[in-house]
């Protein structure tokens, strides 16, 4: 096998051109079979394998930078630069992160797990080679769906202005993770399936090299001339507008093209835009006929049926969110959902079946998602913006200046609150209490099972007060029976779930669970533990945590949220504001990324266990016998 010959770049550019097909279809079956077992993002990368080949065979990682939007197509890149013995441990603890990983390779020079960074990230790169007088290349790989993202389009521009030598390849598979939409999408399409350019376009050149001897003058004649055929046939051409030399579109899945294509656009002045074509899932056709399901595959497949060996048991609380939406949308016409380019990954699927017309899918777009929702509101609708925490993220001024400041009743539906597993660290949702509860007139809540979620989303259709966030994990819910009219739950209200007079765990989503097993592994020893579920972020409980502090109880904040600023910090908080001084210890995760394992690793990681928990009340119960000893 040719695969087994390939340690580094410099092992593929001995090949010749005409081997790089077969290097290419061993490539696919590579990851095709590593993947059934590991898990990860399929469909994207066989989609780049011929990209990815040309690139590393034409230029000179790492010297050359190569900028990959996003980061989760870069297998094949990872493949070629040394990593193939790791790819059992993709995704695992201390293994091969899914993503670019600067810590990882040389050959990794950008780490991204949100979309549309890399135009800024490569004329960052070539601005600072300019200056420092190097002489470089550098590519930027982005996808279709990517630029649709707002600061793809600002560094477009910007690169423009600057004029820069640099090459962008627009990797134009009709995809991000759902199919795409929007105005650029449906102008990419047309450039894509012009065939009265691409043929005009061809008969051109071809008519050129019927020409002998072409040069000088009459040589930018004739490209000025092939210039305005572009301009003639596709009115309008965004990127040559935008300041960018366009070359395309190229077949991506043909090596010798597209190295052709990359020739051409070094020997081009300032910045150029090689579009090229592409098949998500490529060479697989499970993948390549349902592109969206295999973009991301969490766990094993059989390779040869493409069955996907999905968990059993509960449903996961996405699910539960979207079954619970469409019910509640059935009784309420304002009800209107927006997702930025995450329908199937939030759960919006069954609704945009059952309700096309409120149902708006914005693309890669999260500021203006959020804007857009508030605007909704302010016009009596209920808008529900299902996001995902790492990705709200990216909309915090528009979350603050026009939804929460106008007081705007939109909902927020925040998918992967906590830790996820194997996409690590770009991708946990542990900052989102931190960068809302401090925000003013939000009310900010996460349920302990899946029945609550029922409750709490019945609790935000009914507030018409201002805008309301419910926040839940990425996991299985806990198999609880489901109420068949979820009633609404009083806003900041807390429960006690399990009595206890020796110390009380305040805990919030799953480790509500944990803490009640930690609670019973304490009774075995005869200490009662009370185990609070503290539903309510903001506003708290004020009337519990006065009754705590009057029985002077040691309390245990548990949370899967950084500490600073998470739910501990605001109890804290609070009881500096009445002049209060109990005794309190937080666990949450620490100030530092987590990065990539399963979540029942990182929990551990972190202390966040039952045994953790229970060990901490211990030391209470050790401090309470030596006060009491020296009394």
């Amino acid at each position: 096998m040719l695969l087994d010959s390939i340690h580094s770049p410099t092992d593929l550019k001995r090949l010749s051109m005409s081997e790089l097909p077969q290097l290419a279809q061993e490539i696919r079956q590579f990851l095709i079979e590593k993947l059934s077992v590991t898990g990860g993002h399929l469909a994207p990368n066989l989609g780049v394998v011929e990209l990815t080949l040309a690139m590393h065979y034409l230029y000179d990682s790492p010297t050359d930078k190569f900028i990959f939007d996003v980061g989760h197509q870069a297998y094949v890149h990872k493949v070629l630069t040394g990593r193939m013995n790791r790819f059992d441990t993709l995704r695992q603890k201390d293994g091969l992160c899914g993503f670019v990983k600067r810590a990882e390779s040389e050959h990794d020079v950008w780490e991204a797990g949100h979309s549309s960074t890399s135009l800024s990230g490569a004329i960052g790169m070539a601005l600072a080679r300019d200056l420092q007088e190097r002489s470089n290349k550098v590519i930027a790989v982005i996808g279709d769906g990517a630029l649709t993202g707002g600061m793809a389009l600002e560094a477009l521009n910007h690169i423009g202005h600057e004029k820069r030598k640099l090459t962008v390849v627009l990797n134009d598979n009709e995809m991000s993770i759902a199919p795409n939409v929007g105005a650029l999408h449906n102008y990419l399409g047309k450039v894509r399936s012009d065939k009265t350019y691409r043929k005009a376009k061809d008969e051109f050149e071809w008519l050129l090299r019927k020409v002998p001897a072409i040069g000088g003058k009459l040589a930018r004649t004739a490209e000025r001339l092939k210039d305005s055929l572009k301009y003639l046939v596709v009115p309008g051409m965004l990127f040559e507008e935008f300041g960018l030399k366009y070359l395309g579109p190229v077949d991506g899945h043909d090596t010798e093209k597209l190295i052709e294509a990359f020739r051409q656009a070094d020997n081009c002045e300032g910045p150029v835009l090689v579009h090229i074509l592409t098949v998500k899932g490529k060479g697989y056709s499970p993948a390549e006929a349902d592109s969206h399901k295999w973009h991301g595959i969490t766990g094993s497949y059989k390779i040869e049926s493409g069955q996907v060996l999905k968990p059993v048991g509960p449903p996961m609380y996405t699910e539960v969110f979207g079954n619970a939406l469409i019910e509640l949308a059935e009784k309420d016409e304002r009800i209107v959902a927006i997702t930025p380019a995450m329908p199937g990954g939030s759960g919006l699927l069954g609704f945009a079946q059952r309700f096309p017309g409120r149902m708006f899918d914005v693309g890669i777009a999260e500021q203006h998602a959020a804007t857009m929702s508030a605007a909704l509101a302010m016009e009596g609708m209920k808008p529900v913006y299902a996001v995902y925490s790492t990705f709200l993220q990216r909309a915090y001024d528009q979350v603050v200046h026009d939804i929460c400041r106008h007081n705007a009743n939109v909902i927020f539906a925040i998918d992967r609150a906590g830790f996820v597993g194997g996409d690590g660290e770009t991708h946990h949702g542990v900052y989102d209490i931190a960068y809302l509860r401090h925000i003013p007139n939000l009310v900010l809540m996460m349920p302990k099972d899946e029945n609550e979620l029922r409750r709490m989303m019945a609790t935000a259709v009914a507030y018409d007060d201002g805008p309301i966030a419910i926040r839940y994990p990425r996991e299985q819910g806990r198999g609880v029976a489901l109420d068949a009219e979820p009633a609404p739950i009083p806003i900041g209200s807390w429960e006690v779930v399990r009595e206890g007079d020796y110390a009380a765990i305040l805990a919030i989503g799953p480790m509500v669970h944990v803490a009640e097993e930690a609670a019973e592994l304490l009774k075995r020893e005869g200490l009662s533990v009370r185990v609070v579920n503290a539903r309510f972020v903001k506003p708290l409980d004020g009337a519990m945590l006065a009754q705590l502090a009057k029985e002077r109880i040691p309390m245990l904040v548990l949370e899967e949220t950084a500490v600073s600023g998470g739910l501990g910090s605001a109890i804290l908080e609070h009881y500096a504001l009445h002049d209060m001084r109990p005794n309190i210890r937080l666990s949450g995760i620490p100030d530092r990324f987590i990065e990539h394992a399963t979540i029942k690793e990182q929990r551990a990681e972190v202390g966040l266990t039952a045994e953790d928990a229970a060990q901490q009340l211990r030391s209470f119960a050790l401090l309470k016998r030596q006060r009491q000893t020296a009394n």
